[in-house]
């Protein structure tokens, strides 16, 4: 009997020991994204599953069933501009082909400019040149004379235009040029970016590092190290660098092991956040306000017209004053990754935008005048790097290139640059002047009839399709002839410094409206009207398997 009622009392305890664990567990699983994006580790099992092949010719202009006659519009096309291309920029084309052997990243952004499937054929043939010899006003030229539009706003760093960070740079040159590159001490810039970087962040204490990455790894090891948990928390879709505790599995040879993926704007994940002890750190990248829960959107996986945005600030800021309440609740460090919308919503940042303070802060690109940077700002019982108590237990954190003295005066020269009454008058009706560009572009997309709008967040734009189609990532070609530089993700992305004016902006829409109409009467945008997104991915997934097996 004895051994009996001891036994019930373990299964007991057993089951209430469990079922805790099993409903953290559930919540957890709830509130993952149900995407591969909030699976890491299944995403990288399946990619791993996934054939290289390439399409052959026929494939290549008729992958959508389309008519023959559509077919040889497209194929005519193609041609000319491979002809036009080769004209136009023989010089670049061939410096980069010449690049491209030796340098790797070149080798993965000219493979990725599309999806897999096209990309062998159309870099046989259409020959692209990524090199440039001189930039003034809005406008890039390259090495055969060509003058684009530049709406690559250089991954988020070129907010002012070039002409400031020119004159940052040449300040740097000129500030620094007597210490030069000596390392290890300090230049007296330092000093005042620390202070100008206390009031703006409105935390007590700042570290310099090499880039955005280097400063939200550093961040989150300082939330780690303080809070003596194991865990941090991204959102589906968000990018916070190449390192591996952020990236989702595919493009990373290992997934994240301490990291939960959970929905953006979603109770669920605050319900974890509630539920774990093991959380040390929520990071929030404000971009995600204009695509939450979807990656950075790139055309190398424009399979489809099924990508979707559109910003709505009111409810992202009810989001992360919700997120701030539990942060605070649970003892979890608020992280705001700035690195690439530092200073490009309000002259304080995101924070200031949204009315949320952060307990930590991240911010790069723009932050150092044109020359490499990353910056931590934080609370000051966070970024303390050592324990007095415990001398041995260290959170060690140094860079060869940290606080270089040209960066330092570099940065000095943006940040009071950021009290000139132009710039002030940039950010004055900041969102109405970039909503209105971006109305207008959608006016004048819809009257040319085709499918094809915008949306945005301020000054980042990407672009939208509006019917299903398989060439989608054409676009950036056309886009390219008609005289506008975009990034190597192609339309995902847009960005647009602060110095364009409404005279630029006419142009660049003028242009891009000739872009799409072209490829609009060139035949790329044929539609079957029983043709929708989830039968072209579905048809691509039969097409993988039989590749597969």
């Amino acid at each position: 009997m004895d051994e009996t009622l001891t036994l019930s009392a373990l299964a007991l305890g057993a089951l209430a020991w469990a079922l805790p664990r099993a409903r953290r567990r559930l919540d957890l699983s709830r509130a993952k994204h149900r995407s591969l994006a909030g699976h890491a580790r299944l995403a990288k099992r399946i990619a791993a599953l996934i054939p290289g092949y390439a399409y052959d010719e026929a494939r290549f202009f008729g992958s959508d069933g389309a008519p023959a006659d559509v077919q040889a519009r497209r194929r005519a096309a193609f041609a000319a501009m491979c002809e036009d291309f080769a004209r136009r920029w023989p010089k670049s084309a061939a410096m980069t082909a010449q690049a491209r052997e030796g340098l790797s990243d070149l080798q993965f952004t000219g493979s990725y400019r599309v999806p897999f499937q096209y990309s062998p054929y159309l870099r046989e043939r259409l020959k692209l040149g990524s090199f440039l010899q001189s930039a003034r006003g809005v406008m890039l030229e390259d090495l055969d004379g060509n003058r684009f539009y530049d709406l690559t706003g250089w991954y988020g760093v070129n907010l002012l235009g070039v002409q400031a960070y020119k004159e940052c740079i040449a300040e740097a040159v000129a500030e620094a040029g007597a210490l030069g590159p000596v390392l290890g001490s300090y230049h007296p810039a330092l000093l005042e970016n620390v202070e100008r970087l206390r009031a703006i962040s409105g935390l007590d204490e700042v570290s310099f590092h090499m880039s955005g990455t280097e400063a939200v790894m550093q961040a989150v090891r300082l939330a780690r190290y303080h809070t003596r948990r194991t865990h941090l928390v991204r959102f589906a879709g968000a990018y916070h660098g190449w390192w591996e505790d952020v990236q989702p599995g595919p493009g990373n040879p290992l997934p994240p092991r301490e990291t939960y993926t959970l929905r953006d704007m979603d109770e669920r994940s605050l319900k974890v956040l509630r539920g774990r002890r093991d959380i040390a750190c929520v990071l929030v990248n404000p971009l995600q306000a204009l695509h939450p829960n979807a990656a950075a959107p790139g055309d190398s996986a424009l399979v489809d017209s099924a990508r979707r945005a559109g910003f709505d600030r009111a409810a992202y800021t009810a989001w992360l004053k919700r997120l701030r309440e539990v942060c605070s609740e649970r003892g979890i460090v608020l992280i705001f990754d700035e690195v690439f919308v530092g200073f490009r919503l309000a002259p304080g940042g995101a924070q200031a935008y949204f009315g949320v303070r952060a307990d930590m802060v991240t911010y790069g690109k723009t932050l150092g005048g044109g020359l490499p940077v990353g910056a931590v700002c934080g609370r000051r019982d966070l970024m303390k790097r050592f324990r007095e108590e415990r001398p041995a237990d260290l959170c060690f954190a140094r860079g060869t290139f940290n606080s270089h003295p040209y960066v330092m005066t570099a940065m000095r020269a943006f940040l009071r640059r950021l009290d000139r009454p132009e710039v002030r008058a940039l950010y004055g009706g900041l969102d109405e002047r970039w909503n209105a560009h971006a109305e207008g572009f959608n006016r004048a997309l819809a009257e040319a009839g085709v499918p094809v709008r915008v949306a945005n967040l301020s000054s980042i734009w990407t672009v939208l399709y509006t019917q299903p189609s398989r060439y989608n990532w054409m676009l950036q070609f056309y886009l390219r002839a008609h005289g506008l530089a975009l990034s190597w993700v192609g339309s995902g992305r847009l960005i647009f410094s602060l110095n364009h004016d409404d005279e630029d902006m006419r142009a660049v829409r003028e242009r891009f409206v000739a872009a799409a109409r072209q490829m609009h009467e060139d035949g790329w945008w044929w539609h079957d009207a029983a043709q929708t997104d989830r039968g072209i991915r579905r048809g691509l997934l039969a097409e993988m398997l039989r590749r597969r097996f």
